[in-house]
C-alpha cells in the first residue's frame, strides 16, 4: 500500500513520542528505532497518527501469525465478549480453554500429540521456557542444562542463562551466569565456529555436543534438559540444518536427557511447516509455545510427554494464565492456518522472497548472507572494505564460507578447515602451541572468514525502510541482521512491495556508505542500533 501523500497530525504525534520518551523506562526498544504512532491497523497494514501507511515485516516480533485484526480473530474475541464468559479463569476448565487444547493439540507432531500433557503459564514466552527448565529438573532431578550460542529464550533468570546473550547483557542478575548452563555451538553456516560451514560444520557441531557429555572431564555433567530453537531468531535468523536437529534429538534420547524445542516465534507456520521441528520429522520431549498461538493476544504453554507430568500441583502457577480472549483469538488462528494450508504458503512466498533477495546480493558485497525459513527471513549485513571477504574461497553473494578448491591437504588428510580442533579440546582444555604447519593451516581458513558485521548500516537500512513505509526489526551478534517477519496472508502484490522497498533501502544506505568507507562503531552511526530482541 502506497504511503499517504499527505501527512496527518504530526504535530500530535511528536508529541506523544516525546511524553513517551520523557515517561517510559530506558528499557523500551522498539520505540527508539522505530517513531511511529500506530492508530490502526489491519492486515499487514499500519496507519499511523500522522497519516502514514507502512507494511509491517515485524508482525509484534512474529506473535501476529494472520496480521492486525484479522477477520477470524475478532469474530473469536466478539464471541467470548458477547457470551459474557468470565475473562480471566485462573486454570479452571471452560469450554473456551476446552476448544483451544482440541486445536492445538490437533497441531502437535504425532507422537508427541498421543501421550502430551498440557501447562498454561504466565502469559509471556520467557515464562514457559521458566516452566519447561523446571519441569525437566523436577522430572529428572537433575540441575545442569545444555544450551547454544546464539540463543535467545528470553529475559527472565533462567530463560536468560540459557540464552546466548540477551540483548543487553549488562542487566544480567547476580548469580544467572552461574546457572548449570553448558553452551554448546549452534550450527551457523555463514560465520562457522569451527571455520567450515555447511554439513561439516553441523558434523562437527554434533561431534563436539556428543563428545563433550561422554567426557568425564567435561566439565557438563548429566545435565537435566537440551533447550534449543529450530531456527535461532534473535541470534540472526540462523535455521538448525534437519540432519543436526535429528542427531540433538538421537543425542538426548541415548542418555535420557529430555529435548526442549523452543518454538515461541518458530511455531505456527511460520517457517513453512506448522512447527518448525516438522522439518527435521523430530518429536522434542517438550515444545515451549506462545507468540502467534494466542492470536496476538498473550498467551503461553508447555506441552510435554506425560511421564515428565511429576511435579505436584502449584509447581508453576500465573495468575493470568487463564486469558480467555486469547484462548478464543489462538483456537481460531490455529484453525485458519491449519485449514487453509498457510504454512504452505509461507514456504512458497518465503522462498520467492529468498531467491530474489539473493539475486539482488549478487555484486554487492556489503550483503554478506542471505539466510531464513519460510517466512522467517535475514539478510545479514557487513563491512567488506577490512579485507577479509575478499580471499580465496570466500562466496561473494551470501552463502557462507567455501571450500577453497586449490587448498592442499595436510599430513593425514587434514584441511584447512580442520585446523579448530588445534585450538581446544570440547572439554575447554588449553590450546596447545601451533606448529608452522598448523599456523598456515589456520591462515588459510582465516581467509575464508566472514567479514565484520555492519551494525550500523543495519540500522541505517532500517530508517530508510521506515521513510519508504516499511518496518523492518534488527538482530543478530552485532544487530547487523534485517529481520522480516510478515503476516502468513501477506498477499502477492505485498511481497513484491516489501522486497521493492528493502532493495532500494539497502541500496541507498550502501550508497551513503560509500563503497570504500570503514563501517563506523554504533555509538558513532548517524542512526545508532537499537537494542534488539523480541523480550518476552
Amino acid at each position: 500500500m502506497a504511503l499517504a501523500a499527505v501527512p496527518g497530525d504530526g504535530g500530535a504525534t511528536q508529541g506523544i513520542l516525546r511524553r513517551q520518551a520523557l515517561r517510559e523506562s530506558a528499557a523500551r526498544t522498539y520505540a527508539r528505532a522505530l517513531p511511529i504512532v500506530p492508530v490502526r491497523a489491519r492486515g499487514m497494514t499500519v496507519e499511523g497518527a500522522d497519516g502514514r501507511r507502512y507494511l509491517d515485516c515485524l508482525s509484534g516480533a512474529g506473535a501476529l501469525a494472520l496480521g492486525h485484526n484479522h477477520p477470524v480473530v475478532l469474530d473469536a474475541i466478539r464471541a467470548v465478549l458477547d457470551s459474557e464468559a468470565p475473562l480471566q479463569v485462573l486454570d479452571l476448565a471452560t469450554p473456551v480453554k476446552d476448544a483451544f487444547t482440541d486445536e492445538l493439540f490437533a497441531t502437535l507432531p504425532p507422537g508427541l500429540a498421543s501421550r502430551a500433557r498440557v501447562q498454561f503459564c504466565g502469559p509471556a514466552g520467557t515464562d514457559a521456557v521458566e516452566a519447561a527448565l523446571k519441569l525437566v529438573r523436577t522430572a529428572t532431578g537433575r540441575d545442569g542444562l545444555l544450551a547454544f550460542s546464539g540463543a535467545f529464550h528470553g529475559m527472565t533468570a533462567g530463560a536468560l542463562a540459557a540464552s546466548g546473550g540477551a540483548p543487553a547483557a549488562g542487566v544480567m542478575a547476580a548469580g544467572v551466569a552461574a546457572a548449570g548452563v553448558t553452551r554448546l555451538p549452534f550450527p551457523y553456516d555463514y560465520r562457522c565456529p569451527f571455520g567450515v560451514g555447511g554439513e561439516r560444520g553441523a558434523e562437527l557441531a554434533a561431534h563436539w555436543a556428543e563428545k563433550l557429555l561422554d567426557d568425564p572431564k567435561g566439565g557438563a555433567p548429566h545435565p537435566a534438559g537440551m533447550i534449543l530453537e529450530p531456527v535461532q531468531g534473535e541470534g540472526g535468523v540462523i535455521p538448525a540444518p534437519d540432519g543436526w536437529l535429528r542427531r540433538m534429538r538421537e543425542i538426548t534420547a541415548a542418555r535420557s536427557i529430555p529435548l526442549i524445542a523452543d518454538e515461541v516465534q518458530t511455531g505456527v507456520g511460520r517457517t513453512g511447516a506448522f512447527w518448525a521441528v516438522d522439518h527435521s520429522g523430530v518429536e522434542p520431549d517438550v515444545m515451549v509455545l506462545s507468540k502467534a498461538i494466542g492470536g496476538g493476544l498473550p498467551l503461553a504453554v508447555v506441552v510435554y510427554r506425560e511421564d515428565l507430568d511429576v511435579w505436584p500441583p502449584g509447581a508453576h502457577a500465573g495468575t493470568f494464565r487463564g486469558n480467555q480472549l486469547a484462548m478464543a483469538a489462538g483456537a481460531a488462528t490455529l484453525a485458519h492456518v491449519r485449514q487453509n494450508n498457510l504454512a504452505g504458503r509461507a514456504a512458497t512466498v518465503g522462498g520467492r522472497m529468498l531467491e530474489r533477495l539473493r539475486r539482488f546480493a549478487a555484486g554487492r558485497p556489503q550483503i554478506g548472507d542471505v539466510r531464513g525459513r519460510g517466512l522467517m527471513i535475514g539478510v545479514e549485513l557487513v563491512a567488506p572494505e577490512t579485507g577479509f571477504a575478499t580471499g580465496a574461497g570466500v562466496a561473494p553473494t551470501g552463502a557462507g564460507p567455501v571450500a577453497n578448491p586449490d587448498h592442499e591437504e595436510a599430513p593425514g588428510g587434514t584441511t584447512p578447515y580442520e585446523v579448530s580442533r588445534y585450538e581446544a579440546s570440547p572439554g575447554g582444555g588449553a590450546p596447545h602451541e601451533a606448529s608452522p604447519g598448523e599456523s598456515a593451516l589456520y591462515a588459510d581458513a582465516m581467509r575464508t572468514a566472514a567479514p565484520p558485521a555492519a551494525p550500523a548500516l543495519a540500522a541505517a537500512v532500517q530508517q530508510e525502510c521506515l521513510r519508504r513505509g516499511l518496518i523492518v526489526e534488527l538482530g543478530g551478534r552485532h544487530g547487523a541482521v534485517i529481520r522480516l517477519l510478515p503476516p502468513l496472508t501477506i498477499t502477492d502484490e505485498q511481497t513484491e512491495a516489501v522486497l521493492d522497498r528493502l532493495t532500494d533501502a539497502l541500496d541507498a544506505s550502501i550508497r551513503t556508505a560509500g563503497t570504500h568507507s570503514r563501517e563506523l562503531p554504533p555509538t558513532a552511526a548517524p542512526f545508532a542500533p537499537p537494542s534488539t530482541g523480541d523480550h518476552r
